[in-house]
């Protein structure tokens, strides 16, 4: 992973804290709003909420270990999975439980907590993973920008679909992004060290 990952990872972890200790307030409330009335009840959107739904990332997280298992005997590769998605999800499980911010008040509104949104977190770390694995298989290419540009799409329209069907603020997804995009490329230098370390293992035997 190139430098500028890294420093974009501190700058969304940043973002996140940001928006931890100023969500009451009247700018990220005026934001909120804002996003709200733009999106709302956009229904091409709202349908892209179930690539984020729990039975998805679950079945998407299986297949991909699945994958790494059969393909490659892949067992770094394996842990990274679930490093990023598994232990993703029990991390944003924790910080929303922690914050305990109340979900928009609309009519049958989810029970759960809502900051930071576990679709806009989840969304970002599977897709991104998927990324980063298939660019690892087919090399730096054309071909791997497309599957970069096209995870950036979906997890957008994926955190965009919970600010449309107001089960999230605008600020939840954003902080979901900030902290999963921190958690995918601490998950990715970890898989990085620990490539190294086999691979030196490997030439000295």
């Amino acid at each position: 992973m190139k430098p500028w990952n890294y420093i974009l990872a501190l700058g969304t972890f940043v973002i996140f804290l940001s928006l931890l200790v100023s969500f009451e307030s009247d700018f990220i409330q005026q934001l909120d709003k804002t996003l709200a009335e733009i999106l709302g009840g956009n229904r091409f959107i709202t349908a892209f909420h179930y690539m984020g739904d729990t039975w998805f990332v679950i079945v998407m997280g299986l297949l991909l270990l699945i994958v790494l298992w059969l393909k490659e005997r892949n067992y770094h590769g394996m842990i990274f999975v679930l490093l990023t998605i598994a232990a993703g999800n029990v991390l944003n499980q924790l910080v929303k439980k922690w914050i305990e911010r109340p979900r928009p008040e609309i009519v049958d509104q989810l029970t759960t907590y809502s900051f930071p949104s576990g679709h806009a977190m989840l969304s970002i770390l599977y897709l991104f993973t998927i990324a980063y694995l298939v660019a690892e298989w087919i090399g730096n290419s054309k071909k791997s920008r497309i599957v970069w540009v096209i995870a950036t799409i979906l997890f957008l329209l994926i955190g965009f679909s919970r600010i449309a069907e107001s089960r999230h603020f605008g600020s939840d997804v954003i902080a979901g992004w900030s902290l999963g995009y921190t958690w995918f490329v601490l998950c990715v230098f970890w898989y990085e060290q620990r490539k190294k370390k086999f691979n030196k293992l490997k030439d000295n035997t």
